[in-house]
């Protein structure tokens, strides 16, 4: 059976939490809404009404799926773990070969990934390519745009 724990930084089991906690509210407003489209009578032709259902199935949906990683959630820590390489949790700091600029990433569980701040996924090509790799290491990923080559600079925890 396939490990189905949802490793996560301590941030970013908060912000699910908050994330959860925001959608109960939205869930709220929405059946507010769909009790005062349905008072306006045929529901056939009742176009805000079958927007506030639509809204309020993908709200539950999106409920169920963090209520489901918060459950699974187990918080990282760097105990019983090689530093010197790069894992799940670790900040590595690269130069990019195409570029020659340096970027940093924080390697993350799907769950916690978000490009724009720096967070890559374990499971995307870059994220699978940094994996296990030290100081030195020349890393390639198979990225849409092509091939990038990246060197680790440096690892942290």
């Amino acid at each position: 059976m396939a490990d189905n724990t949802v490793y996560i930084s301590a941030e970013g089991l908060e912000k699910l939490k908050a994330d959860l906690a925001d959608l109960y509210k939205r869930r709220i407003t929405v059946a507010a809404t769909i009790e005062f489209a349905r008072g306006l009578g045929d529901l056939s032709e009742n176009a805000e009404y079958h927007a506030a259902k639509e809204e309020q199935a993908m709200i539950h949906a999106y409920i169920r799926d963090l209520e489901d990683k918060i459950a699974r959630a187990a918080l990282l820590t760097t105990s019983n773990r090689d530093l010197d390489k790069a894992f799940l949790g670790a900040t590595v700091r690269v130069n990019n070969h195409k570029t020659g600029k340096e970027q940093v990433y924080l390697l993350v569980d799907p769950a916690e990934a978000d490009i724009m701040s720096g967070k890559i996924s374990t499971q995307s090509p870059v994220g699978k390519a940094l994996l296990g790799k030290a100081v030195g290491d020349e890393a390639t990923a198979q990225t849409p745009a092509g091939p990038m080559t990246l060197t680790v600079l440096e690892i942290t925890y």
